[in-house]
């Protein structure tokens, strides 16, 4: 059975860097786009960053761009979320997903296209 598991979440002060680790398993996700949501307390689940698993292609949200870099490893079948100079805003449950196929663009930002979901990892950024 398909299963996504984040790690790597915690506590961190504004401006510093955080790597989160989506491990998957359970099938090939070569013909997948893996991407990384997040929620606040309060608010909707919101988009992150995307990554097509066959070349590597990746898309992000304007909130993050040039701060954070999303990747992955195939011979581990890991997705990666290095987070750089944090903001307070930036406080959230971060989730990894995987959705089968489709254009890696604003078509990957929607949480209702995705079919797998990981539990989720605390990232609190301080100020």
């Amino acid at each position: 059975q398909v299963q996504l598991v984040e790690s790597g979440g915690g506590l961190v002060q504004a401006g510093g860097s955080l790597r989160l680790s989506c491990a998957a398993s359970g099938r090939t996700f070569s013909n997948y786009v893996m991407g990384w949501f997040r929620q606040a307390p309060g608010k909707e689940r919101e988009f992150v960053a995307a990554i097509r698993w066959s070349n590597g292609d990746t898309y992000y949200a304007e909130s993050v761009k040039g701060r954070f870099t999303i990747s992955r490893d195939n011979a581990k079948n890991t997705v990666y979320l290095q987070m750089n100079s944090l903001k307070p805003e930036d406080t959230a449950v971060y989730y990894c997903a995987a959705k089968f196929s489709g254009r890696l663009g604003p078509i990957s930002t929607g949480y209702t296209g995705y079919n797998y979901w990981g539990q989720g990892t605390q990232v609190t950024v301080s100020s």
